[in-house]
C-alpha cells in the first residue's frame, strides 16, 4: 500500500524522459523519503543504551549513513537543477528580447494541453489519455490566422496540475513552473466533458496563486466538447460567448479554433502600446522588428526615414524610444530642468546675501 504521494510520484518517474525530467523527479522522489527513513532499519536490533554512552546498535548505525547518503544526494541534485535553471533563464531572456508574447498552457491533468499545443503548431509531442504525459515544458512559434494584434507568438506546454500539489513536487518542478510565470498570457484548459471539470478549474487556480501566477491574463478555454452531446456542446458555447476572455473548443476536431485566436488576440491586446516613429532608412533592422512583433496600422515614407503608426509590445517601444514622435525624450528635458532648477537656486541664494539672511561664504 502506497500514499497519494508516492503514487504521483512513481507516476512521474515512469513518464520522465528527459535529463531535466528525471532530475526534477529524482529529487523530488530523495525529498520525499527523507523523512521516511526513520522506521526503515526497525528490524536490526539496537542498543538499549545499558552498556554506556556511545554504543550504538547496527540499525542506527545503517539510518545515519542513509540519511548522511541521501542528503548528498539531494544537494549534487539541486546543484545540477541550478544549472537546468540557468539554461532555461538564458533561453527565456532570448525570448524577452525577441519581443513576441508568450502564452502559456496550463490546466489540470489530461485537460488536452498537449493536443491542442500540436493543433496550433504541429509540435508533435506525445499527447496521451494518461495523466502527466507532459513532464517538460515545450515552447513553439505560431502564427495566429487573426493578426489583429501578434503575427506570431510563443506557445508553451506545460505540466499537468492536480489537487493538492505535493510539496516535492513544487520544489523539484520549479524551473517549469517559472515558465507560468513568465508568461504574458494564460490559456487555462479545462476538460469539460469531465464531471468533476469546475472542481479541476478551482484547483488550477489555486495552484496558479501559490506559484505567483494567479493575477496573469487568462483566457478560458473548455476543452473536448466533441465528447458532450449536441445539447451540452451548444450550451457551453453560448455560455462561453457571454463572458469575456472565454472560448469553447475542441482541440481534436479543431473546432472553435477561430474562436479561440480572436479571444487569444483580445486578452494580448493590452500587452501593446500604441506607437508612432520615424525609422530612418539606415535602421532597416528596427522597421523589421515592428513587423514582425506588432500590429503596423499605418506606413509613410518620408524624405528622412520611414513613419510608421501602430502597436508594438512595451520592450519593443522602450527599445526604439529614441525613434519615437508621440513621446518627449525626457532626459534631455529632464536634465534642462535641472540645470535650469540650479540656476534659479543660485539667483534666489544671491539674493538672500543681498538682504543680510545668510553669508557669503559658500560651502559647494
Amino acid at each position: 500500500v502506497i500514499d497519494r504521494t508516492a503514487l504521483i510520484l512513481d507516476i512521474f518517474a515512469q513518464h520522465a524522459k528527459t535529463r531535466e525530467g528525471k532530475l526534477q523527479v529524482d529529487l523530488a522522489l530523495h525529498e520525499f523519503r527523507k523523512p521516511r527513513l526513520t522506521k526503515m532499519w526497525t528490524h536490526l536490533e539496537r542498543q538499549s543504551g545499558a552498556g554506556g554512552v556511545g554504543l550504538r546498535g547496527p540499525g542506527e548505525s545503517q539510518l545515519e549513513i542513509d540519511k548522511r547518503l541521501l542528503r548528498d544526494r539531494i544537494i549534487v541534485l539541486k546543484r545540477k537543477i541550478d544549472d537546468v535553471q540557468k539554461q532555461r533563464d538564458l533561453h527565456r531572456k532570448g525570448r524577452l528580447n525577441a519581443g513576441l508574447p508568450i502564452l502559456s498552457l496550463v490546466g489540470y491533468t489530461n485537460a488536452g494541453k498537449s493536443t491542442l499545443l500540436n493543433y496550433l503548431t504541429s509540435a508533435g509531442v506525445m499527447a496521451e489519455n494518461i495523466l502527466f504525459a507532459t513532464l517538460d515544458p515545450t515552447t513553439r512559434k505560431v502564427k495566429l490566422p487573426g493578426h489583429k494584434t501578434h503575427p506570431e507568438v510563443l506557445l508553451t506546454d506545460t505540466v499537468g496540475f492536480i489537487q493538492k500539489l505535493p510539496t516535492q513536487l513544487v520544489a523539484a518542478f520549479r524551473a517549469t513552473l517559472e515558465e507560468v510565470r513568465e508568461a504574458d498570457v494564460l490559456v487555462h484548459v479545462i476538460d469539460v466533458s469531465n464531471p468533476m471539470w469546475a472542481k479541476q478549474a478551482n484547483a488550477v487556480r489555486t495552484v496558479l496563486n501559490e506559484i505567483g501566477a494567479g493575477d496573469k491574463p487568462m483566457v478560458q478555454l473548455l476543452n473536448k466538447i466533441d465528447l458532450l452531446s449536441a445539447e451540452d456542446a451548444a450550451y457551453c458555447r453560448e455560455e462561453m460567448r457571454q463572458m469575456k476572455n472565454a472560448v469553447a473548443v475542441s482541440a481534436i476536431t479543431g473546432e472553435g479554433m477561430e474562436d479561440f485566436v480572436a479571444v487569444a488576440e483580445e486578452a494580448m491586446a493590452d500587452l501593446l502600446v500604441p506607437v508612432e516613429m520615424l525609422i530612418p532608412y539606415s535602421k532597416g533592422d528596427d522597421l523589421n522588428i515592428i513587423h514582425e512583433v506588432g500590429a503596423v496600422e499605418e506606413v509613410d515614407y518620408k524624405e528622412t526615414g520611414t513613419y510608421i503608426k501602430g502597436r508594438v509590445p512595451k520592450s519593443v517601444a522602450m527599445r526604439l524610444h529614441e525613434h519615437r514622435l508621440d513621446v518627449e525624450d525626457t532626459s534631455v528635458v529632464g536634465k534642462k530642468k535641472i540645470k535650469k532648477s540650479k540656476q534659479e537656486a543660485s539667483e534666489e541664494e544671491w539674493a538672500d546675501i543681498g538682504r543680510g539672511r545668510h553669508s557669503a561664504t559658500r560651502t559647494d
